[in-house]
């Protein structure tokens, strides 16, 4: 091969890498202002797990490892529910990009919270603040909601991680919290990774103990949610259990 022709070729290699590397460049620009413009409606989801991973992986492209993620994962959500080693074996994705996916729900329930910080709450707003603190769960956790006289929000947090099939109920902990945070009312939740979502019997003796405690104390248990991916129950809200509740509520 001769040497005009050899320098012709890289040439063409190099102009042709280039040409992909503009292309590239503007599809990402061609995204964000999309987004910025209309939002995050009408994205694909593809497209919505294309675009967050360009923040982790600058030079590459992200859209057939977006669906090749939601071929194996199913939705946006099981991506990000996805464990670290198996997205960086598997996909090849680093560290940062594999807790960036991660972080999002995370990141998601933080938000909810800051959002909602000293509204107004009733039993509706309460579940709305508790069921995305359960997003991406794989064990039981229980949270709490709590609200002063005014109903005003004074805490909502995750306050017991336990094992995948059960966990104590941290009756002490709530009633401290409670009296620490001038609480009045207290809304509890705790997830059934099992996705079964009605209470169990313990959930049911559990919630007479703490709205028992409670009562005692000045503090009305408001309602225990049992929670799961896509559903929820509410034992004040069935006839046949809101007798584990010694306090009666009708405004909530």
């Amino acid at each position: 091969m001769s040497e005009k022709t050899e320098n012709t070729e890289k040439s063409e290699k190099t102009g042709k890498s280039e040409k992909a590397k503009n292309i590239h460049a503007g599809h990402r620009q061609r995204m964000r202002k999309r987004f910025i413009e209309r939002g995050i409606e009408g994205f694909e989801t593809h497209e919505k797990l294309e675009m967050l991973l360009y923040y982790a992986i600058p030079r590459k492209d992200t859209n057939e490892l977006a669906h090749r993620l939601l071929d194996r994962f199913g939705t946006f959500a099981g991506v990000c529910n996805a464990p670290i080693d198996i997205l960086q074996r598997d996909f090849g994705l680093t560290e940062t990009a594999a807790v960036l996916l991660r972080m999002i729900p995370a990141m998601a329930s933080a938000y909810v919270d800051s959002a909602a910080d000293g509204q107004f709450v009733n039993r509706h707003i309460a579940l709305d603040l508790l069921r995305p603190k359960f997003i991406g769960a794989t064990t039981e956790k229980v949270a709490v909601v709590l609200s002063n006289s005014k109903r005003h929000l004074v805490y909502s947090d995750i306050i017991s991680v336990g094992s995948l099939t059960a966990t104590d109920l941290p009756i002490r902990k709530i009633v401290d919290l409670s009296l620490r945070m001038n609480a009045r009312y207290v809304y509890l939740a705790h997830n059934h990774p099992s996705e079964l979502c009605m209470p169990s019997r313990p959930d049911l003796e559990t919630t007479h103990t703490i709205s028992e405690t409670l009562y005692a104390l000045g503090i009305s248990l408001v309602d225990h949610f049992v929670i799961t991916s896509n559903d929820y129950f509410s034992i004040r809200s069935e006839k046949k259990f809101s007798k584990v509740f010694v306090d009666k509520l009708y405004e909530f």
